[in-house]
């Protein structure tokens, strides 16, 4: 170690009585600290240790606030510990239901690294908008309630960006929180901690650079041995899923629990759960070993004696894998009565015990992509006038696909539960380089369909293809005015949380002249809507009998006219979902086309996709009831705020004669 060799050298200034000349200054006492904190090794205590001592529950972000306690959820106590610096483990992957803690434990391990390990963490969620609101009912309480954390972190009314909405900066390290969405993000900084958050929400591509799981874990490369991966999901479609696709790679670990009254190991599967018809209540849970009956009040004990154990080879020794269902769910939170309640609902519905398989069994769906029989689509053709809306019917989309010589475009009606009418099909010759076709698009935006009930109704949003001559649809596009036409863009894959993104602000061209961010651009996840379309003309619907009856049409019903052609039918269902295997041998899905015309499809798709952007995947029932209300009314004309109007009637603050001539609203 260098040491001075004189204290009368004349860098080392005045000195006095057993002085070094090191001790004259100010803060010269922190260096010695400073050197030995720094050659400090990382503690002992593992992250499920530190939240038993340190971690408190803020009531704005726990149902159960007050100190954590590990004992509540014995299960996290193996996975939090893996994220212990002094556990070999690199990667940790958790597939699990909803609502058992994976979340808490995650910000254990956040609160964790800056107390006691610090070093550079990287958070994601799925975009950057939910980056924002975690860090506001998350992490802002995870740091106000712990003293050692609130010492650590910088104050966010300071005057420096120590503390800001998306980035936290502690002694020896700093958070930073993002979305999946953004590339600029998971690029930002290295980072020896990356907590990963509902990966199976992720988009497809990050800002179309990549993977933002691995754009993510490449940040932490640099950290060889040191580094630390948490990807935790809820999982969604079997083939598709992230989560389910590490799991499986990993070991593969089960929670095991003692029964009760033979003791043997065993981990909960739903079909051991048994229950009289009808009666929720008396849900009991059959043992594998002596089929006594569990009851739920045993929980308690046999969460307190449950161990993971592998069921797997591990494809990389340094992962380890978990998968938890709800049926571990502590006393208190969800009981064995509520899954079966939440079961025996979901009867009937695809789309219901598909979220009872990810969010309750915390396990992938099986998507049945099989297309149907267009002729048996064909005999289904219903009969109404030509060219009207339905009585159940209450606003219009439309989706218009661009081709070379052609473009083409359906008019859906949309009612309550998403039950749908073809009323209109629309071929405009000439492609995107004949001004005509464009004027003829812009002529069907002011055109209106007559309601059964005696309304008229427009387009209430047109999404339009930008996969061919994206400059001359977004030119059209930005020309009508964005409030009534969206130009979307397909991408592979699923994302059932939020099928369509956006928008995005693209370049556009006007006059010659190029805009730039002159155009808004929606990206639609083409593979979920086309997965709900057939499902929606697989269900089945009660017979005329049935129907004189009383009995109601499944939600999603599709109506079909008689009008519509053989060739229209076959490029309806001109694909179908498969499954292959990537290089490496994963499951993937995959939509092949049947037949070489889809348009038909993808019209739906956009179609489908326009309702999405117009709200009516979380309108609630007071706006389906006042679109009913209206419309029964028999009104004539509507406002562009969606309003109808009586007739004779103008809407307040406009003239009649002004407000009739607008375009762009929803009716």
């Amino acid at each position: 170690m260098y040491a001075p060799t004189s204290t009368n050298s004349p860098r080392s200034g005045p000195t006095s009585g057993d002085d070094d000349g090191l001790t004259d200054f100010d803060g010269a006492g922190e260096i010695p600290r400073a050197w030995g904190n720094g050659l400090r090794p990382d503690p002992d205590l593992t992250v499920s240790e530190w939240a038993d001592r340190h971690r408190m529950l803020s009531g704005r972000a726990s149902a159960e606030p007050g100190r954590y306690r590990t004992v509540r959820t014995p299960y996290m106590r193996e996975i939090m510990d893996r994220l212990s610096p002094g556990d070999p483990t690199q990667r940790v992957v958790f597939m699990k239901a909803a609502q058992v803690g994976a979340t808490e434990a995650g910000n254990n391990w956040i609160g964790f690294a800056i107390h006691q390990a610090p070093g550079p963490m990287l958070a994601v969620q799925p975009t950057v908008e939910l980056a924002k609101r975690n860090s506001r009912q998350r992490i802002d309480p995870l740091i106000d309630e712990s003293p050692e954390l609130r010492e650590r972190v910088k104050p966010a009314r300071s005057r420096d960006a120590g503390n800001t909405m998306l980035s936290k900066e502690f002694a020896g390290g700093i958070l930073i929180m993002t979305g999946a969405n953004s590339a600029v993000g998971l690029r930002s900084t290295p980072a020896r901690y990356i907590f990963l958050d509902e990966v199976d929400a992720y988009p497809a591509s990050a800002d179309e650079e990549g993977d933002p799981v691995t754009l993510a874990e490449a940040r932490s490369l640099t950290f060889a041995h040191r580094r630390k991966v948490l990807l935790v999901s809820t999982p969604t479609i079997r083939g598709l899923s992230r989560i389910e696709r590490e799991f499986e790679a990993s070991d593969q670990r089960r929670f095991f629990v003692p029964c009760p009254h033979c003791g043997a190991m065993q981990w909960l599967k739903f079909d051991r759960l048994r229950w009289q018809k009808g009666r929720p209540e008396t849900a009991e849970y059959h043992c594998e070993g002596c089929d006594a009956a569990i009851a739920e009040h045993h929980k308690t004990a046999m969460l307190e004696g449950g161990e993971w154990r592998a069921t797997a080879t591990a494809a990389d020794p340094t992962t380890v894998g978990y998968h938890l269902s709800a049926l571990y769910s502590p006393i208190g939170w969800l009981s064995w009565e509520r899954i079966v309640r939440a079961w025996d609902a979901a009867q009937g519905s695809d789309e219901a015990i598909k979220a009872f398989r990810n969010t309750i069994l915390g396990e992938t769906w099986v998507e049945t992509g099989e297309a149907p029989d267009w002729q048996r689509l064909y005999d289904r053709r219903e009969r109404w006038t030509s060219g009207t809306v339905p009585a159940g019917g209450l606003f219009l989309t439309a989706g218009a696909d661009v081709q070379k010589d052609r473009i083409e475009v359906d008019v859906w009606a949309w009612g309550r539960g998403l039950e749908s009418w073809l009323v209109d099909h629309v071929v405009i010759e000439g492609g995107p380089d004949r001004h005509d076709a464009w004027s003829e698009l812009t002529a069907l935006l002011d055109r209106s369909w007559p309601h059964e009930r005696g309304a008229h109704l427009r387009i209430a949003r047109l999404a339009i293809d930008t996969g061919y001559e994206a400059p001359a649809v977004y030119s059209w596009s930005r020309a009508q005015g964005f409030g009534q036409v969206s130009p979307v863009k397909g991408v592979e894959g699923f994302n059932r949380s939020s099928p369509v993104s956006g928008p995005t602000f693209v370049d556009a061209t006007e006059g010659g002249k190029r805009l730039r961010r002159g155009a808004r651009l929606w990206t639609v996840a083409v593979s979920t809507f086309k997965a709900e379309t057939y499902r929606f003309l697989r269900l089945a619907r009660p017979t005329e009998e049935d129907m004189a009856q009383g009995a109601a049409l499944p939600p999603g019903s599709v109506h079909l006219p008689h009008w519509v052609e053989n060739e229209w039918l076959k490029q309806f269902v001109a694909e179908q979902l498969v499954t292959v295997r990537t290089k490496r041998g994963f499951a993937r899905l995959e939509w092949q086309k049947l037949r070489e015309r889809n348009e038909a499809l993808d019209c739906r798709v956009y179609a489908r996709a326009a309702a999405w952007i117009a709200g009516a995947d979380r309108w609630p029932d007071d706006k389906w009831r006042d679109l009913e209300d209206q419309l029964g009314a028999a009104p004539t004309d509507t406002d562009p705020a969606g309003q109808i109007n009586r007739p004779g009637q103008a809407p307040q603050g406009k003239r009649r004669s002004d407000w009739l001539g607008r375009r762009g609203g929803w009716f």
